[in-house]
């Protein structure tokens, strides 16, 4: 798949998981926040607690099982580290969510993946 189809339907995700993450309650507070150690794709407030949350989506659902792994993980938690003092507030708690998204499925929801 070309980088340009590619990128199309990772925002796709990223839209579809917002809204998914809107109807559990949560409030996206920002979207695609790049950083010089990597990208958290969405930040999501529910309460005290913020969710840096990493969306994947593939074309089928068997694709989600690879989707994600400590690699990936650790620079969503280096980014999300960097980009913190922004969103987390006092009394706040944090944590690294994943959302595997497939077409014809249901969006998958890794509270916590990180627990480093």
């Amino acid at each position: 798949m070309n980088r340009a189809r590619a990128e199309k339907r990772g925002r796709r995700g990223e839209t579809l998981a917002a809204w998914y993450l809107r109807l559990k309650g949560w409030r996206i507070v920002a979207q695609r926040v790049k950083t010089p150690r990597g990208e958290v794709d969405l930040v999501a407030r529910r309460g005290r607690m913020i969710a840096f949350v990493e969306v994947k989506w593939r074309a089928t659902a068997a694709e989600l099982d690879l989707a994600i792994d400590e690699y990936r993980l650790r620079r969503v938690a280096a980014a999300a580290e960097a980009i913190a003092h922004r969103f987390v507030r006092t009394g706040d708690d944090q944590r690294i969510d994943v959302l595997l998204l497939a077409p014809g499925r249901f969006p998958r929801h890794i509270t916590n993946a990180f627990m480093g």
